[in-house]
């Protein structure tokens, strides 16, 4: 059961990440994205990772596809797009780069072996309660930092995007 969940999973999130490079319509891409990240984040929940699935849906499926339409929809990309043009060099410039991408992963993983997991199996290592517990106890000065470091980082952008008084926008 859960091998057929993780060839489905797999053949979904390949033909839905494929389309993102092929859709012409810009919003159709991203929402072929959207679905590609939710086969993601079931390929998490397939590994025990609940909470990388959950910050993958609330974090990429949700935020960052919201700020992906809004640019979409403010360069209004629908219309003006279509009649472009592609040379006869751009393809054969791109095709070339694919099929050595392509060679390149191929020799980067000829050799790899799949190395057996070593140690008793835990089910609780992708749980919540055993991360907090990890992250509170032996990480509590990097997870403050970066705390520190994102609120840092929002007072900056807040205080970038803040309109003068005096000034005009057109």
């Amino acid at each position: 059961m859960t091998e057929n969940l993780f060839y489905f999973l797999a053949s979904l999130t390949l033909l839905c990440a494929l389309m993102v490079v092929i859709s012409k319509n810009p919003v159709h891409s991203v929402i072929f994205l959207i679905v590609t990240f939710f086969t993601i984040s079931g390929h998490y929940i397939l590994l025990n990772a609940q909470f990388l699935a959950a910050v993958n849906i609330i974090v990429y499926a949700g935020a960052i596809m919201v700020l992906f339409l809004f640019v979409i929809m403010f360069l209004n990309l629908g219309k003006n797009e279509r009649d472009v043009k592609t040379s006869t060099l751009t393809k054969i410039a791109g095709t070339i780069a694919g099929g050595l991408l392509f060679v390149v992963m191929i020799a980067a993983l000829k050799d790899a072996a799949i190395a057996p997991a070593v140690g008793p199996f835990n089910s609780q290592i992708g749980m919540v309660e055993s991360l907090g517990k990890v992250l509170f106890t032996q990480y509590l000065l990097p997870f403050e930092l970066a705390s520190i470091l994102f609120l840092v980082a929002m007072v900056g952008a807040v205080m970038l995007g803040k309109k003068e008084a005096g000034e005009r926008h057109f």
